[in-house]
C-alpha cells in the first residue's frame, strides 16, 4: 500500500512538473515571438529613416552618413522594396533576380507585402514621397509554423493527460476493490475458523453421517480457497502450479456436484499431463466463474463441456455451453467493466477474468463463438 501511495505521489510530481513546462513553453514561445516581430518592425522603421538621411539629407555628416550606411548594410534578412508613390521600384534588398526581373511578379510581391504590413512612408521635400515594402525574415517565416507545431504538441499533452488521469482513476478504483477484497478475506476467515472447529467436534460424535462430513469438508476447503484468493487481490501472484490438468479436473470435479443435476457436465482433457505454469487458485476461479455463467444463460438446464487441449503450440480452454447466447452488443461489451446482463450482477467477473488471464499468465480469453438462441463458448489461450 505504501508503495502505490508513493507510486502516485510520484505520477503527480511527473504530472504537475509536464504541465508546467508545457504552460512555459507556450508563454515563453508567445512572447518570443511578438517579440522578434516587435523588433523586426523596429529595423524596418530605422531602415526607412536611414534610406531618407541616406538619400535626402541637405547637411551631410560623415557620422550620420556611417550610422546609415551601416543600418542599410546590416540588413541581410529582411525582404525590403523601395517604390515611389506609382509603385515603381527605386530600389531593392534580398529580393530575388526572378521577381526583380519580370514585372509582373514584382507587382505581386509587392501586394504581398502591403497586404502583410503597411508600408513605411518615407517624406521628402519635393513631395515625391517614397514607400518601403517589407516582409518577414526568413527567421519569422519559419516561426510562423511554430504555433502550429505548439498546437500540435499541446493536443498530444492534453491527450497524454485524458490517459493519465483516467489510469490514475483506474488505479485508484483498483485500490478500492482491492481493499475491499482483502477486507472481506479478513471477514470470512473468523467465521471459517469457528466452522473448522465445530467440523472437529462433529467428528467426534460416534454418531456421525461420514459423507456429510466430507461433503461440509469440501465447502470448508472451498471456502479456505475464496478467501485466499480475495486476499491475494492486489499482489502479483506466483505461478508455482505446472499440471494445468489436475486443476481442470479438480474444479471439475467439485463444480458437477453442486450445479443442478439438469445440466449434462462433461469434461475433456488429453490423456497425457498439461504442464504449463499457472496459479490454480486463480484459474480455478476463472472456470469456475465462467461455468457460473454458463449455468445462468442456460437457466439451469443444458449441456455444458469444458475441452482442454493442445492447438498450435497453444493450450486452450473452451467452456461451451447451449444457453441463450449472446448478441453482438453483448459480445463487445462482455469483458468491460460493470457490463452485467444479470439484474443483480456487479459486472465485475469476466473482467476481472480477462485480467487474470491476460496479466498474470500472459495469455488471452476471448468469446470464441456465440449464436443467439444456440449457445457460446469461452476459449482461454494459455502459452505451453
Amino acid at each position: 500500500m505504501r508503495k502505490n501511495l508513493l507510486s502516485r505521489i510520484n505520477n503527480w510530481f511527473v504530472f504537475t512538473l509536464l504541465t508546467i513546462i508545457v504552460i512555459g513553453i507556450a508563454v515563453s514561445s508567445n512572447f518570443l515571438i511578438n517579440h522578434l516581430r516587435e523588433k523586426e518592425s523596429e529595423r524596418i522603421q530605422s531602415l526607412a529613416y536611414a534610406l531618407k538621411y541616406f538619400q535626402y539629407s541637405s547637411n551631410p555628416d560623415s557620422r550620420m552618413d556611417e550610422i546609415s550606411l551601416s543600418v542599410i548594410n546590416e540588413n541581410e534578412n529582411i525582404p525590403i522594396i523601395v517604390t515611389d508613390k506609382n509603385k515603381n521600384l527605386i530600389q531593392s534588398k534580398n529580393i530575388t533576380d526572378d521577381i526583380l526581373k519580370n514585372p509582373e511578379k514584382l507587382k505581386q510581391k509587392i501586394n504581398e507585402m502591403e497586404d502583410k504590413y503597411p508600408p513605411f512612408e518615407i517624406q521628402l521635400p519635393n513631395f515625391n514621397n517614397q514607400f518601403v515594402f517589407y516582409d518577414n525574415s526568413d527567421l519569422l517565416n519559419y516561426l510562423r509554423y511554430y504555433p502550429y507545431a505548439l498546437g500540435l504538441f499541446i493536443g498530444v499533452y492534453l491527450l497524454f493527460s485524458f490517459w493519465f488521469l483516467r489510469t490514475i482513476k483506474k488505479s485508484d478504483e483498483s485500490m478500492l476493490w482491492a481493499g475491499l477484497a482483502k477486507e472481506t478475506a479478513h471477514q470470512i476467515g473468523t467465521p471459517l475458523s469457528s466452522m473448522i472447529g465445530w467440523i472437529e467436534i462433529m467428528k467426534l460424535d460416534k454418531n456421525r453421517n461420514e459423507d456429510g462430513l466430507v461433503e461440509i469438508n469440501k465447502d470448508i476447503n472451498r471456502l479456505k480457497t475464496i478467501s485466499e484468493r480475495f486476499s491475494k487481490i492486489g499482489s502479483v501472484p506466483e505461478l508455482n502450479d505446472l499440471n494445468l490438468k489436475e486443476t481442470i479436473q479438480q474444479n471439475f470435479d467439485y463444480l458437477k456436484s453442486r450445479i443442478s443435476r439438469k445440466v449434462i457436465f462433461d469434461l475433456k482433457t488429453p490423456s497425457s499431463e498439461v504442464l504449463t505454469p499457472h496459479n490454480r487458485i486463480l484459474i480455478s476461479w476463472v472456470i469456475e466463474n465462467l461455468v457460473k455463467n454458463a449455468v445462468d444463460a442456460m437457466k439451469g438446464e443444458g449441456n455444458l463441456t469444458i475441452n482442454l487441449y493442445y492447438k498450435n503450440k497453444n493450450i486452450l480452454i473452451d467452456v461451451k455451453d447451449s444457453g441463450s447466447g449472446m448478441s453482438n452488443a453483448q459480445i463487445r461489451n462482455a469483458f468491460k467493466t460493470g457490463y452485467s446482463t444479470k439484474k443483480r450482477g456487479w459486472g465485475l467477473g469476466l473482467s476481472l477474468a480477462k485480467r487474470v488471464i491476460q496479466e498474470y499468465h500472459n495469455g488471452d480469453i476471448k468469446i470464441a463463438e456465440s449464436e443467439v438462441g444456440k449457445g457460446t463458448t469461452f476459449r482461454i489461450v494459455l502459452k505451453s
